[in-house]
């Protein structure tokens, strides 16, 4: 995988509407170039440009300005930044998507040394592959993280529920009945919130809200692949081997960092840009009883 798209991967989603489309896009920005990823949840466009070609289009679309490729990939940075952080279009540049065939082109304008500048993005159909990278595999993932997460959840309530019951057992009452709880029986639990509150926790809507409550877990998940993958690469074993695993995830070290926020020929390569964990779950003592039926089995 080139660093480009190896950096791509680890970027969050952000939800964008521009006039009436509501898409969900990612970019990664280097003074090597762009990847960008669109989606407006029914297809996937990509567009993935070196510095060659980044030139060519500067040309063709800005005749009177003349600069290095960095300092057009630093612009563009620094107009998408905003863009896909804070979902608002900066007031330095104006944004549009226009559908052409199986083509999606986001155009924008904005002014560069007190020029206009123009810049289309030209994505096409996303390959099969690619979005199995971005979006199946990752989604499967961070289903299989949630479910731990609530089994954890679970086993931590039952523990709760037996350190009540020996309270209760040495004498101890509680001094606000409003507090009262009933115990924890998860096959319960599970069969009213699948009658109850499942139609609304799995309304995807536009996709918004996937974007504001899951991209940490979303990161975690993309960097824990790129770090199997890695590992994968360094076993003589395992990098030969045919599983699932191993397949497709032959990865260099470390992405190039994006470009400086700064427009110069020169340019200073920024921070990469931390992530969250996952969630950490706490350790806890097997309880002394039969469990019943856990979550999601």
């Amino acid at each position: 995988m080139e660093e480009l798209e190896q950096g791509l991967l680890m970027q969050p989603w952000a939800w964008l509407q521009l006039s009436e489309n509501s898409l969900l896009a990612k970019a990664y920005i280097t003074k090597q170039g762009y990847a960008l990823l669109v989606s407006d949840l029914q297809q996937v466009w990509h567009e993935h440009m070196d510095t060659s070609v980044v030139s060519q289009r500067a040309k063709e679309l800005n005749k009177r300005l003349t600069a290095l490729p960095a300092a057009f990939l630093c612009h563009l940075d620094n107009l998408l930044h905003p863009l896909l952080k804070d979902g608002v279009q900066p007031d330095a540049a104006a944004f549009s998507c226009e559908r052409v065939a199986e083509a999606l082109i986001l155009r924008v304008r904005s002014e560069l040394s007190g020029l206009p500048f123009y810049w289309h993005f030209r994505c096409s159909l996303a390959s099969p592959s690619l979005v199995s990278q971005h979006l199946i595999r990752p989604l499967m993932g961070m289903s299989l993280a949630l479910q731990c997460h609530v089994k954890e959840l679970a086993t931590l309530l039952r523990m709760k529920d037996l350190e009540i019951q020996d309270y209760q057992e040495s004498g101890a009452t509680l001094s606000r009945d409003r507090l009262k709880t009933e115990p924890f029986e998860e096959n319960s639990f599970l069969d009213k919130f699948m009658a109850e509150k499942l139609p609304a926790a799995c309304d995807i809507s536009n996709g918004r809200p996937f974007v504001k409550n899951l991209q940490s877990l979303y990161v975690a998940v993309t960097k824990q692949e790129l770090q199997v993958g890695q590992k994968h690469q360094g076993d003589p074993q395992t990098s030969s081997s045919t599983s699932p695993e191993g397949a497709g995830s032959q990865l260099p070290s470390q992405p190039e960092q994006p470009v400086s926020s700064e427009a110069s020929s020169s340019l200073p390569e920024k921070e990469p840009t931390g992530t969250a964990g996952l969630m950490q779950r706490p350790q806890l003592s097997k309880a002394k009883r039969k469990k019943p039926r856990g979550l999601f089995n």
